[in-house]
């Protein structure tokens, strides 16, 4: 048909522009798609969506109206919580959280020194989001504070007295002299850069942050952050805290981050020891690896707070809470190396004949080529091995040292507090704690895993 017959013709229609994509209906990519295709797929499917909806429904509102619906808010008193005194039935005592909450992070750290606790959180919070925040610049910058200034700084603050003041007076001296020494060999090389005009465009043009790296910023970040620690103790003075009024949140967090930090490289160093062709090395790696593993937690907490004393002259005797902390990295370690070992013999024989093809040493090849690999692989083993680290901190009150938990267990003796419903209440909020700490870390590796293609399929 033509277009003259096309223009005679009535009620005739050409459409002479291409009309817009069209998203496609809820029946096939949307929400009602996905709830079709995943939740009632088949007669099997459905049968198991409707029973999983009946259980959490039963479970979920009974924790609902316990916690929520009928949980008390404010109150200064046990009195708030009874059912008798406020006429109703009562659920979660939110009160006693309120009123606990400083014995829960500090434990019984005195009152006022707690804000060097808190400067401690701050510096753990800006190392942490420094590491983990994939475009934060200068990551080895970050990597020097975390690793080296954090723990410096937090064993002075924390402990304060003489033992932390004569490692700041050392810890200064020498950060004086490497700046010093620093100065020294780059006064000839300032010269050459102050007298070539080309070469200073060029260094007029970079970026701040590639000015502000190497060697010179990691001796001014040490000597900035360690001067600030000198002018306060000066000012306000550190007054020695024992480790036995340490608890709460902040022993949790530290057993478990120093747990974390030592864990990972121990078990790399004890994984190639396994592999190693040494039948020595080979020999003492699988020794300490399986004897670790083939004992529990409780009984290395137990060896390291009694029998680890025996090893060393009295004077020289761990503190009581540093025992359990190098059991923990310990008992972690041992667990670390199983999973990059499978990692390691997850990679193909190809690479290393490649990488020594290439004229790598050993060393060089497996930070360059192999650790890469295998690290990647095996991102889910380590979050979940440094999640079970992280619950398990929760044993450490075996020996005495008061956690988060066993602060909350202490708290319940309380008479001020003593309820029905307090118990239930105190558990409660440590659940929640260790689930969102817990789901954070997991989030967090299912981010490096997409980020590194960790879980492509092939």
């Amino acid at each position: 048909m033509t277009d003259a017959t096309l223009e005679n013709a009535p009620n005739a229609f050409v459409r002479r522009e291409t009309l817009e994509q069209q998203p496609a209906p809820l029946s096939v990519a949307g929400p009602i798609a996905w709830v079709r295709a995943n939740l009632f797929s088949g007669p099997v499917g459905t049968l198991l969506t409707l029973v999983s909806f009946y259980i959490v429904l039963v479970a979920v509102q009974d924790l609902v109206r316990f916690y929520l619906l009928d949980a008390v808010w404010t109150g200064t008193t046990r009195d708030a919580c009874l059912a008798d005194k406020v006429g109703r039935s009562v659920g979660a005592c939110w009160p006693y959280v309120a009123d606990r909450f400083q014995y829960f992070v500090y434990g019984s750290y005195p009152v006022p020194e707690r804000w060097r606790v808190n400067v401690v959180f701050v510096m753990f919070a800006l190392g942490v989001a420094w590491l983990l925040w994939n475009k934060a610049p200068q990551k080895k910058l970050g990597a020097f504070f975390f690793f080296v200034i954090l723990p410096l700084s937090g064993f002075i603050l924390l402990l304060g007295g003489a033992t932390a003041e004569g490692l700041l007076r050392i810890l200064m001296l020498v950060g004086a002299a490497l700046a010093l020494l620093y100065a020294v060999v780059s006064f000839v090389p300032s010269l050459a850069v102050w007298t070539a005009a080309p070469l200073l465009a060029a260094e007029r043009e970079m970026s701040p942050w590639k000015r502000f790296s190497g060697p010179k910023a990691l001796i001014l970040m040490a000597l900035v952050i360690f001067g600030l620690i000198a002018v306060v103790s000066e000012q306000v003075g550190l007054p020695r805290v024992d480790t036995g009024l340490w608890g709460g949140m902040m022993v949790t967090f530290l057993i478990s981050a120093v747990g974390i930090v030592f864990s990972l490289p121990l078990g790399v160093v004890l994984a190639l020891g396994r592999r190693s062709r040494l039948p020595i090395i080979q020999l003492l790696s699988v020794i300490f690896i399986e004897f670790v593993r083939g004992v529990p937690l409780i009984t290395v907490l137990f060896m390291a707070n009694t029998m680890l004393p025996l090893f060393v002259p009295q004077q020289y005797s761990p503190d009581r809470l540093l025992r359990p902390l190098i059991g923990v990295a310990i008992f972690a370690s041992a667990y670390m190396a199983e999973v990059i070992r499978g990692g390691l013999q997850a990679i193909p024989k190809g690479q290393f004949e490649g990488a020594m093809s290439l004229g790598l040493g050993y060393w060089q090849m497996m930070r360059l080529i192999i650790l890469p690999q295998a690290l990647r692989i095996v991102i889910p083993g380590i979050v979940n091995t440094f999640i079970g680290l992280f619950k398990d901190t929760t044993l450490v009150a075996i020996v005495g040292i008061f956690d988060f938990l066993n602060t909350i267990q202490a708290s319940l003796v309380d008479p001020t507090w003593a309820t029905p419903t307090t118990r239930t209440t105190g558990y409660g909020f440590a659940a929640l704690f260790y689930f969102l700490c817990c789901w954070g870390m997991s989030r967090y590796s299912i981010a490096v895993e997409k980020r590194l293609a960790a879980g492509q399929r092939r």
